[in-house]
């Protein structure tokens, strides 16, 4: 069915995809369109939400057009509703009857110190003496161990969660020596698997048989195992809506957590990796749909409580770590420039505990064609994580930068440590209410016309951060809601007006509601 909704003058809407975070809101203005059907970058909802309370949701994927200030959308049992005045008075409405909050509770060291992961800093060829050798230079360097993820490259070939023994000869003795540095260890994986060569046909050749198709792998309408494409190539997929498939997967990481590993980084089982647009031999297998598949992948991950997504539809109000996607070692639209408005989008679509993606940018072409670094760069994109409720490093600072601006690093380092109560108390809170940690000030303040400031947050009611997200910027103008508001070095100001403040590359800007 097809569906129209017209905005109000002055409606503005959040919604659909984080990644849209950086062109939001969506206004009269706004010319944009997605079909959820068939696509899913990073955490996806179909749910629109207005700061005039409205909201526009459906339990079935649906595909979007704004145009004109107006909604064009195709799909099932698409519902407009009002559920009061604001976009607060919206997003409470809508996650109580929708996407309520639901799910196990997160261990607390996602919060208190920052994660580490070793993606940027050996990208495709983690070994164990690297792997050891960065989590002994976090420590001497001053930085607090956390949660450390061995990144793509450690296993066998996709598919076979083992260890590669020519990289990591003596896993168990490296992940006991991690844990008694104080590390909690993750390993990445995808649902892929490889399609050929010896050890395929050792442990699936027999699955590929058309007579299997109820039991392995997904599957196109002949019965045939679907090669789809994803970005390192072309392999089979784990469909986990079925059990079979669950197993094999559960056996094989149940290993590992016996070897001594706490969790899983879930990367891939995107949407679009189970449609025809992907497959080489499709059409593919429609008795479940690729949401269907895709929220599959995310359940059976939460079972480990050690676990982090990425590309996750309609997951809005299940308790689970989501990580923002690549972002490059840049400041426009497609770096840094979109940390704060997408993980204000990941909040408005019921996923509260976010984690900004790699310190310095997690995409690896960067660092492969040994690009220069802009130090100023990673020193501010460490700042605009450190009042997030995570913050992940990867591009080992003390290599990366001079010894200046890595103590700029480490001072951001050092004050997520210091709000650690205060994002602890506000996960705690998220897990009651669904509400967003991290809010746009349209969120907190309603009717103020603060609905285009995409460079400051709220973290949570009281804490308003504003860090500095534009190169070489010796100014910083915040806008200050009504109220008093004291600054981080002890001044406090009289909100409700615009305040410029002068800062360098020290300057990490936060207010706290007097």
């Amino acid at each position: 069915m097809k569906y129209s909704f017209r905005m109000k003058k002055g409606e503005c809407f959040w919604g659909g995809t984080s990644e849209d975070g950086i062109h939001a809101p969506f206004d009269e203005k706004t010319k944009i369109s997605h079909d959820f059907r068939v696509e899913c970058e990073n955490q996806t909802m179909p749910l629109f939400l207005s700061n005039f309370g409205r909201c526009i949701f459906s339990k079935k994927p649906f595909s979007v057009k704004i145009e004109n200030g107006e909604f064009e959308i195709e799909g099932e049992d698409v519902f407009l509703e009002n559920f009061g005045e604001n976009l607060k008075d919206a997003f409470r409405g809508a996650s109580a009857k929708y996407f309520p909050p639901r799910g196990n509770f997160l261990p607390e060291v996602f919060f208190k110190v920052p994660q580490y992961n070793t993606w940027m800093q050996h990208t495709y060829n983690p070994t164990q003496v690297g792997v050891l050798k960065y989590a002994e230079e976090i420590i001497e360097n001053g930085f607090k161990p956390g949660i450390l993820i061995i990144d793509e490259g450690w296993q066998r070939e996709y598919g076979v969660w083992e260890f590669d023994k020519i990289k990591f000869p003596s896993p168990e003795e490296m992940l006991k020596k991690l844990h008694g540095m104080g590390f909690t260890v993750m390993l990445w994986i995808v649902p892929s698997v490889r399609p050929d060569g010896f050890e395929f046909v050792k442990r699936w050749g027999n699955y590929f048989d058309p007579e299997h198709s109820d039991e392995v792998f997904f599957r196109n309408e002949a019965g045939k195992v679907v090669l789809s494409r994803w970005w390192n190539g072309y392999s089979a997929s784990f469909d986990m809506t079925k059990p079979y498939d669950r197993k094999i997967l559960k056996n094989q990481l149940d290993a590992l957590v016996a070897m001594g590993v706490d969790g899983f980084k879930f990367d891939g089982g995107r949407v679009e990796h189970y449609t025809d647009r992907e497959a080489i031999n499709g059409p593919v297998d429609k008795s479940k749909t690729a949401a269907e598949r895709n929220i599959a992948w995310n359940e059976f991950g939460t079972q480990y409580e050690f676990h982090e997504f990425k590309d996750t539809y309609m997951g809005g109000g299940i308790r689970s770590i989501q990580r923002t996607s690549d972002r490059f070692h840049s400041w426009d639209n497609f770096g840094l420039n979109t940390l704060i408005p997408n993980a204000i989008m990941q909040g408005i679509i019921g996923h509260p505990f976010i984690c900004p993606d790699m310190i310095g940018g997690g995409s690896w072409i960067h660092r492969d064609l040994r690009r220069p670094i802009d130090e100023e760069l990673f020193v501010r994109m460490a700042q605009c994580s450190a009042l997030f409720p995570m913050m992940q490093f990867s591009w080992a600072p003390w290599e990366a930068v001079s010894k200046e601006a890595l103590a700029h690093i480490k001072a951001a380092h050092d004050l997520h440590i210091e709000f650690a109560p205060v994002i602890l108390k506000l996960v705690n809170d998220a897990y009651e209410t669904g509400e967003p940690i991290i809010r746009s000030l349209a969120y907190n303040f309603p009717d103020c016309g603060y609905e285009y400031v995409n460079d400051q947050f709220m973290l949570g009611e009281e804490i308003l951060a504003a860090p500095v997200v534009k190169k070489g910027e010796a100014f910083k103008k915040v806008h200050l809601p009504k109220g008093k508001w004291r600054y981080s070095d002890g001044t406090v100001y009289e909100g409700a007006g615009v305040l410029t403040l002068p800062v360098d590359i020290s300057s990490i800007p936060y207010f706290t509601k007097v």
